[in-house]
């Protein structure tokens, strides 16, 4: 249910039996508030906090002046995001300067990147990285495994081949497009238009999915998260509803199909970016959303 403003209501809709029809299915919400607990690494490089969804992971770091993250012989391909200065990254024996307020996808293989002058950092890794997977505050949180979000399966290849992309988040809004949306072969992240004051209470967007979790990271500012388990004909599914107050930086993992919406509620700028892995396909299926999507096809293009 969105409200007529906004681009998400001409979204396809869902076909097939909707998993709010199906029981067996609730599952508890993943919060992480980065600013009020410890980070999982803390070193030479600064401060990192991991916590995990059942396909992906974040890696947010406060990192220091000259940083460097290695990741020797990564699996696939991951992203990393800029919010506020540039970074050094290598691939391939290859560097690139990345400015800052960009967003860049890091092939499979050797690569690492070097923070210039520090600040923040975020990367962003499907849950393959079983190393990473470990470190994470919530790593036991999928031990029993969430049958109804189907298995990751990655996007075509980039067209051209493996290459290291980067792209500048310094994308005006634009009428019927929502956020500004960038995919790679394995990550989906929207970094939305930001909030300035808080969201009108008369224009939410209540909504679920029925297959896929959504990460819901907080950069800025300070956000209300409503969360509504369905009522299926098994009480065991039946949860209390929950209204999460949550600063930044912090993530908020939310399970399928619990129905949420989220109000900006700080009175200055409020930044939130979502991430869904793989990516989603009827954001992918707007023409003109995704930003980068000449370089990376869609399934069966």
């Amino acid at each position: 249910m969105y409200d007529k403003s906004d681009p998400r209501a001409a979204l396809a809709a869902t076909t097939g039996q909707s998993m709010l029809n199906q029981t067996g299915l609730v599952a508890e919400e993943q919060a992480a508030l980065f600013y009020e607990t410890g980070p999982q690494c803390s070193g030479p490089e600064g401060k990192t906090w991991l916590h995990r969804a059942q396909n992906f992971l974040i890696a947010y770091s406060q990192a220091a002046q000259g940083a460097v993250f290695e990741r020797p012989a990564q699996p696939d391909e991951y992203c990393v995001l800029l919010p506020q200065n540039g970074a050094e990254i290598t691939w391939n024996g290859q560097t690139t300067s990345v400015p800052g307020f960009s967003i860049a996808f890091v092939p499979p293989g050797d690569s690492r990147v070097t923070t210039r002058d520090g600040g923040e950092l975020v990367r962003l890794f499907t849950s393959r990285n079983a190393d990473l997977v470990a470190l994470c505050g919530n790593a036991t949180a999928y031990d029993t495994p969430r049958h109804h979000i189907p298995p990751l399966q990655d996007w075509p290849m980039p067209t051209g081949g493996w290459a290291l992309r980067h792209y500048s988040l310094d994308v005006a809004p634009e009428a019927g497009r929502f956020g500004r949306i960038f995919r790679c072969t394995t990550l989906m992240v929207n970094l939305l238009d930001p909030f300035e004051g808080p969201r009108d209470p008369a224009r939410m967007s209540p909504h679920h999915h029925d297959d896929f979790e959504q990460g819901s990271l907080a950069l800025k500012g300070q956000f209300t998260h409503y969360l509504r388990w369905p009522w299926t004909s098994d009480m065991a599914d039946w949860h209390p509803d929950q209204a999460l107050e949550m600063g930044a930086p912090s993530l908020l993992i939310i399970p399928p199909p619990v129905i949420h919406t989220t109000r900006a509620s700080g009175a200055g700028t409020n930044l939130l970016a979502d991430i869904f892995s793989p990516p989603r396909a009827d954001f992918s299926a707007k023409a003109g959303w995704v930003l980068n999507a000449a370089d990376y096809p869609m399934p069966g293009a």
